[in-house]
């Protein structure tokens, strides 16, 4: 829970503006959607599920990495291997050619393997199983050599584009200036800030981090940030008892990473729709594209406005100059508090940037079904 309740629909804006970025120019070209999908394993999920299992697995990758750099990375790799046969089809940037007939589902198989190995080494034995059943299902010949051999090309290209991206970058060191409304490490555990290096990582289609940047959360003085932190305060403690049974199950059930959420929301989808690989490939590219970008966008904002968390704007009420706030000094949320500023949030950010892609792509009134790691 933050403290921007008075800029969402700004914010919002700007997250609807970054997805239509991210999607205009791919959805603009996409021929309609296949009435049939291939009878065979659709790779294109299939890999998106096994990167789901990795970036749940504690110690799979260095903890200053952001997940959704991975899922970029991989879906843009398959995209553009798996269009490099279809000329009439729009790439994301490598512009690869393979011969007629080359076999997707190999070129797929072979880009998400190959992008997998390079950032996650430790579970290489397990991912070449994965692409030796995955190839083993294609008819064995040129077509499957082709399309394996142009999925390697994309892996190849896009791991050498990102390498020097500044996602490795050691994160500097953050220094509050212990000032109202500056963030500040959080209680309990008062960790050092996360990511503070992320907004100066390369966007995937973005010009700059910063392209998109909302406007600043309300003034510390004003009646909508004291509306914003009194509603927190009432409904955000740990005890609340303003809050619904069903608000408490809501809160539980999104705490875990919300890339993770929408890229199976993402995986449902083209499954229910009977997408072939090649639209399987660009919905997954859309919504990992997006999702990317958001993310340094958002890390963008955070660390430029560096507003402080609730549970620090509550205890210090009375320190805000805000005759409408008053001071908790021993209020405790629900969740456990982020280590990153407050405001934009993550949750809203990614999220209107999925929703909008999947939107775009399958229209406004898909039903779909969401499982919680967190609250099944």
């Amino acid at each position: 829970m933050t403290t921007r309740s008075g800029n969402t629909r700004r914010q919002h804006a700007a997250s609807v503006a970054l997805a239509l970025a991210v999607a205009a120019p791919l959805v603009a070209l996409t021929p309609s959607r296949a009435a049939h999908a291939d009878d065979r394993t659709n790779v294109v999920v299939e890999w998106n599920r096994t990167l789901l299992g990795l970036v749940q697995t504690t110690g799979a990758q260095p903890a200053t990495i952001q997940a959704t750099r991975d899922f970029a990375i991989m879906s843009a790799a398959v995209l553009d291997a798996v269009d490099a046969s279809h000329p009439n089809r729009p790439q994301y940037l490598l512009h690869l050619e393979a011969k007629p007939g080359s076999s997707d589902q190999a070129a797929g198989a072979q880009a998400a393997h190959d992008v997998l190995v390079a950032i996650f080494p430790a579970f290489r034995d397990q991912l070449d199983q994965q692409l030796a059943n995955d190839l083993a299902a294609v008819p064995a010949g040129r077509h499957r050599s082709q399309g394996a051999a142009v999925g390697a090309q994309a892996a190849s290209q896009l791991l050498q584009l990102r390498a020097s991206d500044g996602s490795a970058t050691t994160p500097p060191a953050y220094t509050s200036t212990g000032e109202p409304g500056d963030f500040r490490p959080t209680p309990p555990a008062f960790a050092p800030p996360v990511f503070t290096h992320w907004s100066a990582v390369q966007p995937f289609v973005l010009r700059d981090a910063d392209q998109f940047r909302p406007p600043p959360p309300p003034a510390l003085g004003s009646a909508a940030y004291a509306d914003a932190i009194n509603e927190v305060q009432a409904l955000g403690q740990d005890t609340s008892s303003s809050r619904s049974t069903e608000q408490t199950a809501i809160g539980k059930f999104w705490a875990a990473p919300v890339q993770n959420y929408w890229n199976s929301i993402a995986d449902d989808l083209t499954v229910a729709n009977r997408d072939d690989i090649t639209r399987s490939a660009q919905a997954l590219a859309l919504v990992d594209l997006g999702l990317a970008d958001a993310t340094i966008a958002m890390y963008d904002a955070k660390y430029f406005y560096r507003l402080w968390r609730p549970i620090d704007a509550i205890r210090l009420a009375d320190t805000d100059g805000n005759p409408q706030t008053t001071a908790s000094p021993d209020w405790t949320p629900l969740a456990t508090t982020p280590a990153d500023p407050s405001y934009p949030g993550a949750h809203s950010t990614l999220s209107a940037v999925a929703a909008t892609v999947l939107s775009a792509l399958y229209g406004s009134h898909e039903s779909v079904q969401v499982t919680s790691p967190i609250l099944p």
